[in-house]
């Protein structure tokens, strides 16, 4: 098991935490655009989970997916000029909140299509195993998720291959605003596992320490070749759905509940209990942290937008005339 310091751990969650608090203004200043899905409340997987893997391990996770990008080591300055729409973003401004990526760490993205990446990480995880590469995947997915027809079909050839893929499932109770116990008719997504003929394993997903071990675990599975895992990671997001979520179908003393449980609080309070830190301690990884998102919020707001002279870069075919196109089928 990879060794982990819960003091990095959180100022990790802190830096996501914050982030997303000054993502949600910005967006409601104007100042960025399209949809924005916050991460807030479940900080503790993305640093748990991501500090289990190597440089080399594989990342692929949904469009909630500013945590995993940070918690990946991708700049804080670079991530925010995405969300901006700015030439220098991770995707130069043509990705977004929803599609954050990173060749050069090995991280793959948010995706929108709910589930629609989960056999993108099963073939991300053949194509390792065809390669002889001992590196792992990681798939990062909503309760939502489970319930779509890539998702049992990804599982079922992960396992029949026994390719090196852990599947993280945040179950956060709700997919948008429908409550899982509405959707699924076995509410335990671990226990699905057993379909697979894979481990299947709940986790505290408001417990970074306990998510780290935990995936692990799995990772060590996989990277032996013992196939895929299954880990669902109990957690509730605090905010709303998207910002343009009002949340009427949330009861407030259920926010309220979860709340108490807020891994940031609860990772500090262990921490001072344990004479790891103390608040003078705290407040100065909460300066540094602060600084941090200042300076990326200033390079956001600084960065010149993309070019339009390059609309047609990073596309999968050069375009052909529309002239020329309708000629070809005549």
């Amino acid at each position: 098991m990879a060794s982990v310091d819960p003091l990095e751990m959180y100022r990790g969650m802190l830096l996501i935490r914050r982030f997303e608090g000054r993502a949600g203004e910005m967006y409601a200043y104007g100042k960025i655009g399209g949809f924005l899905h916050l991460y807030i409340g479940e900080e503790a997987i993305a640093v748990g989970a991501i500090r289990a893997t190597r440089p080399d391990d594989d990342v692929i996770g949904h469009y909630r997916d500013h945590g995993y990008a940070l918690a990946r080591g991708l700049s804080p300055r670079a991530v925010m000029a995405e969300l901006y729409g700015k030439a220098t973003g991770c995707c130069g401004g043509r990705g977004g909140s929803m599609h954050l990526a990173d060749a050069k760490r090995h991280f793959w993205g948010g995706h929108a299509i709910v589930s629609g990446h989960v056999p993108i990480a099963v073939g991300m995880a053949f194509a390792r195993q065809q390669q002889g590469a001992k590196t792992v995947v990681l798939d990062f997915f909503g309760d939502g998720a489970t319930q779509h027809g890539y998702w049992p079909e990804a599982l079922n050839m992960a396992s029949l291959w026994r390719l090196p893929v852990v599947f993280i499932c945040e179950d956060n109770r709700y997919g948008m605003g429908t409550a899982l116990s509405r959707a699924g008719a076995q509410e335990d997504i671990a226990k699905r596992a057993v379909a697979y003929d894979m481990p299947g394993l709940r986790v505290d997903g408001m417990d970074p320490v306990a998510v780290h071990e935990a995936v692990s675990d799995a990772v060590a599975l996989a990277r032996r070749g013992d196939g895929p895992s299954l880990l669902v990671c109990d957690t509730y997001r605090l905010r709303g759905h998207s910002m343009a979520d009002p949340e009427a179908y949330r009861h407030r003393d259920e926010v309220a509940t979860w709340r108490e449980r807020d891994p940031i609080i609860r990772l500090a309070e262990r921490l001072k209990q344990s004479k790891r830190a103390d608040d003078g301690t705290l407040h100065d990884i909460e300066v540094g942290v602060m600084r941090v998102i200042d300076d990326a919020v200033t390079f956001a707001e600084e960065s010149p937008d993309p070019s339009p002279d390059t609309l047609m870069q990073d596309i999968y075919a050069r375009p052909v005339p529309l002239e020329a196109a309708f000629s070809e089928r005549r």
